[in-house]
């Protein structure tokens, strides 16, 4: 390991700090003892640390510019740790002797989990809640951004050192699944999932059945005089679906019976779905048992005055002090709406598991209804509503146009998903590297580029953005991909590899390093800061896009430098030692987006 002078990198620049303000006190007669304005150095500038000196004016009576050349001056003249500096404006541009990062490189050699920090189990708890779909339906693209963000954004808040409770609420009631339901039992076939049809296709089809059927009946309706409203109100198969949600509600046998029958067939074919995902949640919640709770405490709130009850009995919210429209709670039927079990979801929720936060990953269309939930939340007396997020997120289109779930132009998950198996195994077979590996090791290397390739690509999207998924561009061996990704980390394993086998120690000692080589320890040593922002933030793109800046810089310097042929052993083992922690920060940052990283590609 490397055997260099005895400092630290945290004294160096502690040391850095005294030195600033001794040259504050020498140049100006300034005591300063606030914290300095230091950030990292501009990219596109010469440089290490920047300190910026505006503050410093009204000491040094003297413009920007020489106020930071003097500084600069004195700090050359009296730090070792420093060895050059250049002025832009009021910014004091610092480099940093080579020593101070083979130094951080050797500390973090020896740490077991760089960047990652362990789960105190002692921390307030954090729930996300995403998936959450409706059993009418299989899923399809615009689930697979919500599962990923909220898988992602779980795995980078616990690596943190914070505790995460996933869960995802299945939308299993409703007038949804009354329609599958209907549908059904109206085509007399009782057909169920089989090998070639999983449980939630099957659910699926038979919604799209119904909405086809009520499609033709509201023309028919029209034909006879009616308007378009009054069609859509009457058509008898919709009555028929309300009909059978008010059975449900009166825990009709029959009724039940079938809906737990549908269900089951669904819930079997998400699982499918999850598990090629390696998704999974810590617990479920299913609406049937909260909107119960939900209407129990609409109508507390209404004995308590804190809703009001219109003529024809529903339940509403006066939302007209927070300048937004009145919110239904429960209808004139008595029937529940979304609303009423988010409310009995998210108080379950808090009593169940004394959580201290709450986010909800749903996509931008419902910003207005979560908006509204925390309101109604806060006026129900619950002080913990204002830790409660909505992780909103755009849509995910197709270069053909949007999906339309009740048309069935949806991009199925399990399709997708095979469609990127197949464009992974037809782009590496072509490559004709690996026609060393066995078959049940080709479909395990195929299966982690093409589920890698979907993920990395949807994840590099900035959350709040609407994006267009392309599978063609997604599996790219070169660019922002997955694949370039992977590419690299099998690459580096190549070169540790026979690394191992020249059987040479890992004990380096250099003085020097080269500007790749000293770009890409910068790069290194910002993972931790962007694990903190990406959590802050909600947001895994910066992640994903932190590991491309990683493995371009990776690959500059190999391309540049050469690693096992270098001149002299120590400066072998030092490239060799930095390729491996430059492997390990790839395989953490993939694994934040929940990617697999493969030894060889």
């Amino acid at each position: 390991m490397h055997d260099s002078r005895n400092f630290s990198s945290k004294k160096i620049m502690d040391c850095i700090t005294i030195n600033i303000k001794k040259a504050l006190q020498n140049l100006y007669n300034c005591n300063y003892t606030k914290d300095l304005p230091l950030q990292k150095t501009n990219k596109d500038f010469d440089g290490d640390i920047t300190l910026v000196v505006f503050p410093f004016l009204k000491f040094s009576k003297l413009p920007p510019e020489k106020t930071a050349l003097q500084i600069g001056e004195y700090l050359k003249k009296n730090d070792n740790y420093i060895i050059d500096f250049n002025v832009i404006k009021g910014f004091l541009n610092i480099s940093i002797t080579d020593a101070y990062y083979i130094e951080k490189i050797s500390s973090i050699l020896k740490e077991k989990s760089f960047g990652i920090k362990k789960i105190d189990t002692s921390s307030p708890k954090t729930m996300i809640e995403f998936s959450s779909p409706n059993t009418n339906k299989p899923l399809h693209l615009g689930h697979l951004r919500n599962i990923l963000l909220g898988h992602s954004i779980s795995k980078i808040i616990e690596a943190t050192g914070k505790k995460v409770i996933k869960v995802q609420i299945i939308n299993d009631r409703g007038i949804h699944i009354c329609k599958s339901m209907i549908a059904w039992e109206k085509s007399k076939k009782n057909e169920e999932p089989n090998l070639k049809l999983k449980g939630d296709k099957l659910v699926g089809k038979y919604y799209i059945s119904f909405e086809n059927e009520y499609k033709k009946q509201i023309e028919e309706l029209k034909k006879t005089g009616l308007n378009e409203e009054n069609s859509k109100k009457k058509a008898p198969i919709l009555l028929e679906a309300q009909e059978l949600l008010r059975k449900w509600e009166k825990e009709d046998t029959k009724t039940r019976s079938l809906w737990k029958k549908m269900n089951n067939w669904v819930y079997d074919g998400f699982n499918t779905t999850y598990n090629r995902l390696q998704v999974s949640f810590d617990k479920t919640y299913y609406e049937s048992n909260t909107y119960i709770l939900g209407k129990e405490i609409v109508e507390k709130g209404l004995k308590e005055k804190l809703f009001y009850q219109k003529e024809n009995g529903s339940i509403w919210c006066d939302l007209s002090s927070e300048n937004l429209d009145d919110k239904l709670l429960l209808r004139e039927d008595g029937t529940s709406v979304y609303m009423t079990q988010d409310i009995g979801t998210a108080i379950l929720r808090f009593n169940e598991f004394n959580i201290k936060k709450q986010i909800y990953v749903v996509g931008n269309e419902q910003n207005h209804h979560f908006k509204v939930l925390f309101i109604i939340l806060k006026k129900l007396g619950y002080d913990w509503s204002k830790n409660c997020t909505h992780l909103s997120y755009g849509m995910v289109d197709l270069p053909e146009g949007k999906m339309k779930s009740r048309e069935g132009t949806i991009v199925d998950a399990d399709d997708l998903m095979e469609n990127m198996y197949n464009r992974a195994k037809s782009i590496t077979n072509d490559l004709g590297k690996v026609n060393h590996l066995n078959k049940n090791e080709k479909d395990e290397l195929f299966e982690t580029i093409g589920i890698g390739a979907l993920k990395y690509f949807i994840l590099k999207v900035d959350p709040k953005k609407g994006m267009l998924f392309n599978p063609k561009e997604s599996v790219d061996f070169n660019g922002n991909t997955g694949p370039f990704v992977q590419y690299t980390y099998a690459r580096i394993q190549s070169i540790l590899k026979k690394y191992k086998e020249k059987k040479i120690n890992n004990y380096f000692r250099i003085e020097k390093l080269t500007d790749k080589e000293k770009n890409l320890i910068k790069t290194i040593l910002n993972f931790p800061e962007v694990i903190s922002e990406a959590a802050e933030n909600l947001n895994p793109s910066l992640i994903a896009n932190y590991c491309y800046q990683l493995v371009k810089d990776y690959n500059q310097l190999y391309q540049q430098v050469s690693i096992l042929a270098a001149e002299n052993e120590s400066l072998i083992n030092f490239r060799c030692q930095l390729s491996f922690l430059t492997a390990r920060v790839i395989k953490s940052s993939m694994n934040l987006l929940g990617i697999k990283v493969p030894n060889q590609m």
